[in-house]
């Protein structure tokens, strides 16, 4: 059955090319983004690992582990880090989970039958410090994912997590936020004290309130 945005992320324990690993005790306090991939030594992936791996100071910042999954052994997983850290131009800094039993990839349905038997889709979940899955997005593995758009669904997960607001299309960091329509108008001078812009009775903008 596929994991549902609310559902909380399974637990397992893996080898990974950091050692053994158990999911939720690696994850702690903060939060995580899992990615899979279809498998080591393939073009796209090498470039998205380097990606994460040039990025992890912003993920970082933002409290976030990013850990990525492959159904090949831990052995192959070294091999292709040395090609990931001379193409990319990075070192990689993340554990890589070896998961030839499927075991990761059937807890958390990353294999797609129908696109390929064997290999996992590209996957990504984000998962709160609650363990609750709060994203997943599936790719093709034609694919390469986009890790800007993460850091930007991220700043909006924890905005949204604290204060009464949601983000509109497009939103980034440091732009206005819309107003839950739980809020009744009597409240917003108590809640976002920098104001209120007033569109619909029902869109309703204010100023990010952590920033």
């Amino acid at each position: 059955m596929a994991l549902r945005l609310g559902d909380e992320a399974p637990n397992f324990t893996a080898v990974t090319t950091e050692g053994e690993i158990n999911f939720h005790q690696w994850l702690g306090n903060g939060w995580g983004i899992l990615f899979s991939h279809p498998a080591d030594f393939t073009p796209v992936c090498t470039t998205e690992l380097g990606m994460v791996a040039r990025m992890k100071g912003e993920f970082e910042k933002r409290n976030v582990k990013c850990i990525a999954v492959s159904v090949d052994p831990v052995a192959s997983h070294h091999g292709w880090i040395k090609d990931i850290n001379e193409t990319q131009s990075c070192t990689v800094n993340y554990p890589i989970i070896a998961d030839p039993d499927r075991k990761v990839a059937s807890l958390y349905d990353m294999i797609h039958p129908n696109a390929d038997a064997t290999f996992t889709v590209r996957s990504v979940f984000i998962i709160g410090p609650d363990k609750k899955i709060k994203l997943t997005l599936t790719y093709p593995a034609s694919t390469g994912r986009n890790f800007m758009e993460l850091l930007r669904v991220i700043d909006s997960l924890q905005l949204t997590a604290v204060f009464k607001v949601a983000t509109p299309a497009n939103w980034e960091s440091g732009q206005d936020c819309i107003i839950t329509p739980a809020v009744k108008d009597a409240e917003i001078s108590a809640l976002f004290p920098k104001g209120a812009r007033h569109v619909k009775p029902y869109l309703r903008y204010t100023p990010q309130p952590n920033r």
